[in-house]
């Protein structure tokens, strides 16, 4: 049987499925963000932006942004009741000093056992975006990573060890994506789901890995 991809709201939704009530998370700049408009309704969930926000709520409707209210990568968001401002270095203490529950972001490559790089590929002219991912990576108690599973090349991102540099080293411990959900374990890949379709072992032909299931 053929398998579809998850969309990218469906990815979403998927990683926002598992955010317990409660949670102080950070969504980080790319397909992180729209982790935002999926959050389960009645679910508490405190979304901290890196720039200076706690209490951000879903992104706004189209004409009603407000350009003075903007994440980390610049989108405009909406800010919840309770909802608060302060400086960056304060911001950054929140991360560093392991009060966030959960960072969701992006990556490059993530290594079976939970070493990611996610702010520069190596290659010689290529823009480096470190931000605040090593800050998160390493502060979180959780880091968890959304992504395509595959390059446009068709080269998994999920390998036996990372070939950019790296952000952190063990520090994520899922990877959500467009065909499975993985935890990273100091045992290697464990198998959390995977899309209607694709079988476990056509999964591992494409990473060309060893998963537990």
């Amino acid at each position: 049987m053929d398998y579809r991809k998850r969309t990218k709201a469906e990815l979403a939704a998927r990683v926002a499925q598992d955010i317990f009530d409660g949670a102080v998370v950070n969504l980080g700049i790319g397909q992180p963000t729209l982790v935002a408009n999926h959050l389960p309704a009645g679910r508490e969930v405190i979304l901290h932006s890196e720039n200076g926000i706690l209490g951000m709520g879903a992104a706004p409707a189209a004409e009603e942004e407000d350009f003075d209210l903007i994440n980390a990568g610049k989108q405009p968001v909406t800010l919840l009741p309770g909802g608060s401002f302060f400086h960056h270095a304060d911001s950054f203490a929140m991360m560093r000093g392991g009060h966030l529950d959960i960072c969701v972001l992006g990556a490059f490559q993530v290594s079976e056992t939970g070493d990611l790089a996610n702010w520069h590929t190596g290659e010689q002219g290529a823009i480096p975006a470190v931000g605040g991912a090593m800050d998160l990576a390493t502060g979180a108690k959780q880091t968890w990573v959304m992504m395509d599973l595959l390059t446009r090349s068709g080269e998994s991102k999920l390998v036996g060890k990372c070939t950019y540099p790296l952000t952190g080293i063990g520090c994520v411990k899922r990877v959500y994506t467009d065909l499975a959900t993985f935890a990273c374990t100091a045992e290697g890949l464990r198998l959390i789901d995977l899309v209607d379709g694709l079988g476990v072992e056509q999964l591992r032909q494409l990473i060309g890995l060893r998963i537990r299931t």
